[in-house]
């Protein structure tokens, strides 16, 4: 490069820093060695240059939306053992996870004994969700009752349900580990109800239905709850052994092969 092309080189690369094109900056070398080899036209190369940033930007994006969802861990589909939970059906899972739940505010409840992959499969979807730049947020039952009473005592609920009322996509884990009393199942119920036909959530829980008025207390706001929950909802039943207590079998036999080896 001649000096005055060496400068304007020089510029353009802080120009890019300055605008905060970092992606078109750490490729535009390989760029112009394809230009200068007339492997490419200077139109092609600025407009490649421009949808790799483009990219770049999108997935930033979307993982910022991941990152405020507050996950309790990223997995997704990919890691789901189907074949060890062979009562999930897969194809609905994989209809799911389209979201195409969304545009009809419909609602999803995982439904199983502990450790059977519910909050993994609410997970994934809920990942996929705010990838897709959908509002979302997961919040254990215990943590969200603990909020909703901790603002009634603060003078402050109608805020707080109306925090939890407007994600797009709200994931409600664990629901039914414990019982709650009266004054927090009617406060369950007025964040349900504002979600009702306006957002979807997404719910787990290891108790069947039957059993929700010992965990709410009343069987009117248990029914109260099911009947807008499960309008306009998908089941997903999971029948099955524990990834738990599966994965623990392993690793003690793992370690019990290696002891008789030493042996």
């Amino acid at each position: 490069m001649r000096g005055d092309q060496l400068n304007n080189y020089v510029k353009l690369l802080n120009n890019l820093e300055n605008l905060e094109l970092k992606n078109m900056k750490s490729n535009i070398d390989q760029y112009i060695e394809m230009v200068n080899s007339n492997d490419i036209s200077v139109v092609d190369a600025l407009y490649e240059l421009s949808e790799l940033e483009i990219k770049a930007k999108k997935e930033r994006a979307m993982n910022a939306c991941v990152k405020v969802a507050s996950f309790p861990f990223l997995k997704i589909l990919d890691d789901f053992d189907f074949d060890f939970q062979p009562t999930v059906n897969k194809q609905q899972i994989m209809d799911l996870s389209s979201l195409r739940f969304i545009e009809n505010n419909e609602n999803i409840l995982f439904v199983g004994t502990p450790g059977v992959g519910k909050t993994h499969l609410a997970t994934a979807i809920g990942i996929e969700c705010a990838r897709n730049r959908y509002s979302t947020y997961f919040i254990s039952f215990h943590e969200l009752i603990t909020q909703l009473k901790k603002a009634l005592l603060e003078n402050r609920l109608e805020i707080r349900l109306k925090h939890f009322a407007k994600y797009k996509v709200l994931i409600i884990d664990e629901i039914g580990y414990l019982p709650i009393d009266l004054d927090a199942s009617n406060l369950f119920f007025q964040l349900i109800a504002k979600r009702y036909e306006k957002h979807c959530t997404i719910i787990t829980t290891n108790s069947n239905f039957s059993k929700w008025p010992d965990i709410f207390g009343s069987p009117t706001i248990a029914n109260a709850i099911l009947d807008r929950l499960l309008h306009h909802s998908h089941i997903v039943s999971i029948k099955g052994p524990s990834y738990r207590i599966q994965s623990k079998i392993q690793y003690l036999d793992n370690n019990s092969m290696k002891d008789s080896k030493m042996t």
